[in-house]
């Protein structure tokens, strides 16, 4: 059961405290920025993936004078997950509210309602002017179907895309229940049209976590190695994540995926996967993978693992990262499985099953360190600036919030 609305204040330098219960909130605020502040905007975040590309948004927006909070739920509030709540606590100059929305074994829509409830509680008392949500994971759905059902005008970032899950249902659900667009690319924006929203709701911005890539990370390797006990110099990155309309196959999958890369003789660091159903298999398969090939990370912080992407020999797996970001640097990626599904092309970018062993070794041994151009397709590392730009236009604010299908042509 989900508590009802429960505020706490948390001084500056506290906010990593007790961990809540099921349903409570604590809030944090940041004071150390006290310029002017105009319209308030309400991110919401469930993982440490989304909060990547909402960071730089927020950023952003802060420092352009509005006044920012996070909603901070999902695997951000568990332990197993690194507790990377902690990571949105850096943030200066915001407010930051918690609320945990599931406990093991709770399924997708389970948490679902959870959030809704949470959600809708918070935003009952805080009224934001606009609620910003990302992507396709179900504490998104759950804030852009508050954000519609309480007249909140709403923007959703990376709309339009495609991946083959139950996610790419979830994010065509939020496009279709937020009020403005912010999309990585103009096949993406096009997308969102299709499914009958207006051109002037649609902003191509670019991918938002570029931002942080384009810019030095403000960290060394030597220094990442030494945070997270990295003993090689010489590594590949690995991500491997449930699938959820695989989930019965995730443990077999993860073994073929794990096996080959044990038997080409590499080294990598692995980050966890993410807490969708299946994740249990993975992790009962990478739990017995030899510690002095694999280094296992719960989760990073975003400069230390920038920097690590720009040291890697190569990326393998199936986490979004692979087929956006890697090649945004030029990093050789090998796309696993369906997870990502015509999500994007690029030459950096191989595709194969789980279970295709010679495809595997193959890209570890002819691609290691092989380095490609820099690809543009998901943005040059400005969206943030493009973001702001939209938000300062008195026009998006007049926008209607009654929804009307556009159809295209």
């Amino acid at each position: 059961m989900v508590a009802w609305l429960n505020l706490n204040t948390v001084n500056q330098g506290q906010q990593n405290g007790p961990h809540p219960d099921d349903g409570s909130f604590h809030s944090h605020r940041n004071s150390r920025y006290k310029g002017q502040m105009t319209q308030t905007l309400l991110f919401l975040t469930g993982t440490r993936a989304d909060f990547g590309k909402l960071e730089p948004l927020a950023i952003a927006a802060r420092d352009a004078g509005f006044q920012v909070s996070f909603f901070v739920t999902g695997m951000h509030m568990l332990g197993r997950y690194g507790l990377t709540k902690n990571e949105v606590h850096r943030t200066i100059g915001v407010t930051v509210q918690e609320f945990l929305n599931q406990r093991p074994g709770d399924g997708q829509d389970v948490i679902l309602a959870k959030t809704v409830i949470g959600f809708s509680d918070y935003v009952a008392t805080s009224r934001p002017d606009l609620v910003i949500v990302h992507g396709d994971r179900v504490e998104a759905l759950a804030g852009a179907l508050v954000a519609a059902t309480n007249y909140i005008r709403s923007a959703h970032i990376e709309g339009g895309e495609v991946s083959g899950t139950i996610d790419e249902v979830f994010r065509h659900c939020n496009t279709k229940l937020a009020a403005h667009h912010f999309v990585s690319s103009d096949i993406a924006a096009k997308r969102v049209m299709a499914l009958g929203e207006p051109r002037e709701s649609v902003h191509v911005i670019g991918s938002p976590e570029l931002d942080f890539h384009a810019s030095p990370s403000g960290v060394t390797i030597d220094e990442v190695r030494a945070r997270y006990g990295i003993p090689f110099s010489d590594y590949g990155i690995g991500v491997f994540h449930p699938v959820t309309s695989e989930a019965a196959s995730m443990g077999a999958q993860a073994a073929a995926l794990f096996g080959a890369m044990q038997a080409s003789g590499r080294q990598f660091v692995l980050v966890a996967p993410n807490n969708d159903p299946g994740s249990e298999a993975i992790f009962d398969v990478i739990n017995h993978l030899p510690k002095d090939q694999f280094r296992v990370i719960p989760s990073m912080r975003f400069a230390h693992f920038s920097e690590l992407m720009k040291n890697a020999a190569i990326m393998i797996g199936n986490s979004s990262a692979g087929v956006r970001e890697a090649p945004f640097m030029g990093l050789a990626s090998l796309d696993v499985g369906t997870r990502q599904t015509n999500r994007a092309v690029a030459p950096s970018v191989t595709a194969c099953a789980a279970s295709d062993g010679a495809a595997i070794s193959k890209f570890l041994s002819d691609d290691w360190r092989k380095a490609y151009s820099r690809d543009h397709g998901f943005g040059s590392g400005r969206a943030a600036d493009r973001f702001v730009a939209v938000l300062q236009d008195p026009a998006f604010w007049a926008q209607s919030l009654q929804k009307e299908f556009r159809d295209i042509g």
